[in-house]
C-alpha cells in the first residue's frame, strides 16, 4: 500500500479505488496491470512523453506511475 499512498492525489486515489472495487482486485494489482499494459502497448510517442515528464519531476518514478494511471484508469462518475 506504500506506493499507492505515495500518489497523494485524492482524485487519482478515488479512481484507483473505484477500479479496484469494480474488478474485485486490490489497488496494487490494478497498478501492476496498468504498468504491464503500458510496457506492452505504449507507442514511441508515449515513451517519449513519459521520459520527458520524468526528466522534469522531483520523483521520476512516482511521476511515471501517476502518468500511467492517469492514462489508464477510467474516470469516476459524479454521484
Amino acid at each position: 500500500m506504500g506506493l499507492v499512498a505515495a500518489f497523494d492525489e485524492p482524485a487519482l486515489l478515488t479512481r484507483l479505488a473505484a477500479a479496484a472495487a469494480a474488478s474485485g482486485r486490490l489497488p496494487g494489482e490494478i497498478v501492476g496491470s496498468a504498468v504491464r499494459n503500458f510496457l506492452d502497448t505504449a507507442s514511441d510517442d508515449h515513451w517519449t512523453q513519459l521520459i520527458g515528464l520524468m526528466n522534469r519531476a522531483e520523483d521520476p518514478g512516482l511521476a511515471a506511475m501517476r502518468a500511467i494511471l492517469e492514462k489508464s484508469l477510467p474516470a469516476v462518475k459524479a454521484a
